[in-house]
């Protein structure tokens, strides 16, 4: 029983940050219906998607009036709707802010784009690489010296994006249950990753963070903050800032501080990397594991992704889990009542249908009607 049950949400389905979000609201125990192209209709292609796991989905043509008339009629029973459209598309297709909210006035109506629904750039194209160049984040990241490098898509799209859409849009679910009055949600991945870039803006205002890569604390120039290769190719992560654990690290390491100078002065910073570089090459990282895990040196190993559920750690906590034979990550953060879960894996693309327009009283002679004229899948 999520914290969430009880909320209704449409999605209209698109890539990648926008059915992310859905999913968060779904683990967390929401109704979300996913609304997906006729065309997709028992696709088993969209079963592969983790981010549908736990929705209900439904067929539906939104480029016929009579299937914009079928999701308006989804609305007026919703509490909130996302989409991730280009700024207008909704609102050619007739499901737009104003359509819907004459509707259903107290729905929230969460959007959420690269750039933004105005400005210059709302129009353009985009992708999370690009969304980031903009914020000030991927300029932040990669070695002195060489190009910025990519964070997968973590920063722009789900980061900066879906989860901002999610947190978004129960602000405004909140408000409405006490004002009865929807609104729109204006997500911007650009406004998103430069929030999560709070810190680091705070730094360099202060003075304390130059506008270079890899010239930081926490972006690879600091020895005592970084990644170190081990004897047999694999990685560990070190993080020993603060005084008492920088000791443990010199202690575990066989090193004497005094040797390397300063910790916090820059100019020590390359020679003692060097060093801990050689000395990590010296051992296997189970080996490291055994020396330093779970100790307050702040270290990890660096885990793949087939590695990273059968950590001891990450099991215990099921941090990760299976459902038809599929590893993904669990549903987070966790409640001390309302337990998260999974409901159900993807559906095949438009299973529920006809469950869901029939509870909103359809017979089945009108959902066959409907289907055969392409409205529904």
């Amino acid at each position: 029983m999520g914290p969430l049950k009880g909320l209704r949400v449409i999605e209209v389905q698109g890539l990648g940050p926008a059915p992310f979000c859905g999913m968060l609201l779904a683990d967390m125990g929401a109704e979300v219906i996913s609304i997906t192209r006729v065309s997709n209709s028992g696709s088993v292609a969209g079963t592969e998607q983790i981010s549908e796991r736990g929705k209900r989905s439904v067929a539906l043509d939104l480029k016929s009036p009579k299937g914009v008339e079928l999701f308006l009629k989804l609305c007026e029973g919703a509490d909130a709707l996302i989409e991730g459209f280009r700024p207008g598309v909704a609102e050619r297709l007739g499901i737009g802010p104003e359509q819907v909210q004459t509707r259903n006035p107290k729905l929230v109506y969460g959007r959420m784009t690269g750039w933004g629904q105005d400005g210059p750039l709302a129009q353009a194209a985009g992708h999370d690489i690009n969304y980031i160049s903009l914020s000030g984040a991927l300029h932040a990241i990669g070695r002195n010296g060489e190009r910025p490098v990519p964070p997968l898509n973590l920063v722009g799209d789900f980061g900066g994006g879906g989860m901002f859409l999610a947190f978004g849009v129960m602000c405004a679910v909140f408000e409405a249950q006490r004002s009865g009055h929807g609104q729109v949600v204006d997500t911007s991945m650009v406004e998103g990753s430069a929030v999560l870039m709070t810190m680091m803006y705070s730094f360099f205002s202060a003075g304390g963070w130059k506008d270079e890569r890899g010239s930081n604390m926490l972006d690879g120039a600091a020895h005592f903050y970084d990644t170190y290769e081990t004897r047999d190719g694999k990685y560990v992560s070190i993080g020993s800032i603060e005084p008492q654990f920088y000791q443990l690290l010199m202690e575990k390491t066989g090193l004497r501080a005094e040797d390397l100078g300063d910790q916090r002065d820059p100019a020590n910073w390359p020679k003692a990397k060097a060093k801990l570089t050689e000395i990590f090459r010296q051992k296997t990282r189970d080996e490291w594991c055994e020396i330093m895990e779970g100790s307050d040196v702040c270290f990890a190993p660096v885990l793949s992704m087939t590695e990273a559920p059968q950590h001891p750690h990450n099991k215990e906590r099921q941090s990760f889990i299976e459902i038809d034979g599929v590893v993904q990550p669990a549903p987070a953060p966790r409640f001390s009542r309302s337990a998260p879960e999974v409901s159900h894996p993807p559906r095949t693309p438009g299973a529920d249908t006809a469950d869901v327009f029939s509870g909103l009283g359809f017979s089945a002679d009108e959902l066959n009607a409907l289907r055969e004229q392409g409205v529904l899948g």
